[in-house]
């Protein structure tokens, strides 16, 4: 049964920081590239920050560039995503993907996600 628990979020003031986490099982995780994204209500859905299956390249939205890292342990199956110098903007509900393409197919895995709010 595939899983991807994200935790971490809350409640924080403009300035502050967050450190997200999500654990994965169920797949092998250290084949799939991995992502975060987020969605603030009334909004679509986008991309905050990915990173390859080895961990050896990352992305990152224009906007979160310079304050979010993302990073992974695949010895322990998780991804992480290190959010800095939050803006009320960064407010949203922050979702863990999994991503594969291979000769069977694409294969996408989602988490429930987590709420982060940043507010004073």
């Amino acid at each position: 049964q595939v899983q991807l628990v994200e935790s971490g979020g809350g409640l924080v003031q403009p300035g502050g920081s967050l450190r997200l986490s999500c654990a994965a099982s169920g797949f092998t995780f250290s084949s799939y590239a991995m992502s975060w994204y987020r969605q603030a209500p009334g909004k679509e859905r986008e991309l905050v920050a990915a990173i390859t299956s080895a961990g050896v390249s990352t992305n990152y939205a224009d906007s979160v560039k310079g304050r979010f890292t993302i990073s992974r342990d695949n010895a322990k199956n998780t991804v992480y995503l290190q959010m800095s110098s939050l803006k009320p903007e960064d407010t949203a509900a922050y979702y863990c993907n999994a991503h594969r393409s291979s000769w069977r197919g694409e294969f996408d895995y989602w988490g429930q996600g987590t709420q982060v709010t940043v507010s004073s």
